[in-house]
C-alpha cells in the first residue's frame, strides 16, 4: 500500500537565481556580485517550514547549475523539493537588481522563456496526486504566461474537490506587464479563494477602495471565505468576529523590506492550519516579518527553528 507524503503547505510558483551587487554599488560597474535564489511562493513556504510545518514547492527548473542551485536552497529551508521537475529544454530563470544607496531598487528580469513559464495542467497534477492542506499561489504564477496562467485557474477551480485549502496574494508585478490584466485575472480568481493575502497598497487598484472595513466588504463579496490585509509598517489587519481588527507591526529595525510579506503570509498560514484564530496567526506572521526585514536577504532573517516553533505554539494559545 502506498505511503501518503501530504504535505501542508505547498507553494506553486518560481523560484529564480538573483545577482545583487554588494554594499549598494551599481550594477553597471561593480566586479562582483551575491548569488541568491528568490521566489515568493518558496520564501512563504520557507517561513511555513521554519516554524514547523511540511512545506513543499512546486515548480520547474531547468537543467542547469542555477536551477540545482534553486533545489539546493529549498533543501536547505526544509522545504520539499520532490514536486520540483527539472526541464531539459528551458532554463531557470533570473534576474538582476540594484540596492541605491537611497534606497531605491530597480529590478531586471530575465524569466522569459524559462523553466517555470511552462508550468501547465501536468504540474497541477501531480500536486493534487496527493493534495496538501493547503496551497499558496501568486498572481505572480499567473503573469508568467498562458501556460502558468492556465494551471493557476486549473489548481484553483480542483483544490476545493481535492480537500485542498486555497491561499492566493495577488502580488501584482508591473515589471510582468499589461497590471490591468494581472488585475483582471485576480478578481476572476476571487470566488475560489480561501484566504486572501492581500497588500494595503494592492487593494485599491483591486477593489477600488483602500479603506480596510470596505477592503473586508469587497473581498467578502466577490466569494473571499477570509481577507488579512498586510499595511507594511502600518502592520496588519485581521479578521475577527466582529469584522476586522489592526494590529501594529512588530519590526523596529528596517534592512531590507523584501520578503516581508512572504514571511507574513507564511507565518499566518502556518498558525492557522495549527488552528490559530487570525489574530494569532497575524500575530506569528507579524514577528516572522519583522525578523526578515532586520536582515539582507528574503529569508536571512527568519528566527532558528526552536524559537519559531515556540513562536507558533504562542500563537495557538492566543
Amino acid at each position: 500500500m502506498a505511503v501518503s507524503r501530504r504535505l501542508d503547505i505547498v507553494g506553486f510558483g518560481e523560484a529564480m537565481a538573483l545577482f545583487q551587487p554588494f554594499d549598494g554599488a551599481d550594477l553597471r560597474t561593480a566586479a562582483q556580485v551575491g548569488v541568491h535564489v528568490a521566489g515568493a511562493e518558496l520564501n512563504l513556504c520557507a517561513a511555513a517550514a521554519r516554524v514547523g510545518l511540511r512545506a513543499g514547492f512546486c515548480s520547474r527548473v531547468g537543467d542547469d547549475p542555477l536551477g540545482t542551485r534553486v533545489v539546493d536552497h529549498a533543501g536547505s529551508l526544509g522545504v520539499d523539493t520532490g514536486l520540483v521537475t527539472v526541464d531539459a529544454q528551458r532554463p531557470t530563470g533570473l534576474f538582476l537588481k540594484d540596492v541605491r544607496p537611497d534606497g531605491v531598487r530597480r529590478v531586471h528580469y530575465y524569466r522569459r522563456g524559462s523553466a517555470a513559464s511552462a508550468m501547465s495542467g501536468d504540474d497541477v497534477a501531480r500536486l493534487l496526486a496527493d493534495p496538501p492542506r493547503l496551497v499558496a499561489v501568486s498572481g505572480i504564477t499567473s503573469a508568467l504566461g498562458e501556460g502558468p496562467r492556465a494551471a493557476v485557474r486549473a489548481l484553483l477551480h480542483r483544490a476545493r474537490a481535492a480537500g485542498t485549502t486555497v491561499a492566493f496574494d495577488p502580488n501584482l508585478r508591473p515589471a510582468l506587464g499589461d497590471v490591468d490584466g494581472q488585475l483582471a485575472e485576480a478578481r476572476a480568481l476571487l470566488p475560489h479563494v480561501d484566504v486572501l493575502l492581500l497588500g494595503l497598497d494592492e487593494a485599491e487598484p483591486l477593489f477600488g477602495t483602500a479603506d480596510p472595513a470596505s477592503i473586508f466588504r469587497a473581498a467578502a463579496a466577490a466569494g473571499v471565505r477570509e481577507t488579512v490585509l498586510k499595511a507594511g509598517a502600518d502592520g496588519c489587519y485581521h479578521a475577527t468576529d466582529a469584522g476586522f481588527a489592526h494590529l501594529p507591526t512588530a519590526a523596529s529595525t528596517v534592512v531590507d523590506p523584501v520578503g516581508a510579506g512572504d514571511a507574513f503570509g507564511g507565518g499566518y498560514l502556518a498558525a492557522r492550519l495549527r488552528g490559530a484564530a487570525p489574530s494569532g496567526a497575524a500575530w506569528l506572521g507579524s514577528r516572522l516579518a519583522a525578523g526578515v526585514v532586520a536582515a539582507d536577504g528574503d529569508t536571512d532573517g527568519l528566527p532558528a527553528a526552536d524559537t519559531a516553533r515556540a513562536l507558533l505554539c504562542d500563537a495557538v494559545g492566543r
